[in-house]
């Protein structure tokens, strides 16, 4: 198993930081997906800009704190936690992404993409709530 957390502070409200990380519908924002297909109200699958598909099943949702989801793909699977903290004048998220490699190969290149991955998406996340909020 692999581990990646990443903390940031974005310069917007809880509600604004929250509703825009939750939302299944909204998605414009990512620059690293091109859509999401929603199963029912747990589960969903989202396919990035080359096609690739994840699955996702949420495994806990407590509002403005805690979401969780179990995740899968033909490469990993895994679980990701996001932790919604308000302060003063922003919001203080913690993402932790925990996986595990299906084939023995990627293993070295794991870490890597798990960083990559969560810098683009709170890059995108930052862009999005601070234009908004």
């Amino acid at each position: 198993m692999v581990q990646s957390v990443i903390i940031a502070r974005i310069y917007a409200d809880l509600h604004t930081v929250w509703n825009t990380v939750t939302s299944l519908c909204d998605y414009s924002w990512r620059s690293d997906i091109t859509s999401v297909e929603i199963s029912n109200e747990r589960c969903f699958r989202e396919i990035s800009s080359d096609g690739f598909f994840t699955e996702f099943k949420i495994t806990e949702c407590e509002p403005y704190r805690r979401y969780s989801f179990d995740l899968e793909n033909k490469n990993l699977c895994g679980s990701w936690t996001g932790y919604f903290r308000e302060t003063e004048a922003e919001t203080e998220i913690k993402f932790v992404e925990t996986v595990t490699v299906r084939k023995w190969w990627l293993y070295p290149f794991v870490k890597w993409y798990l960083r990559r991955q969560q810098k683009r998406y709170v890059e995108d996340l930052k862009r999005k709530c601070e234009q908004n909020g």
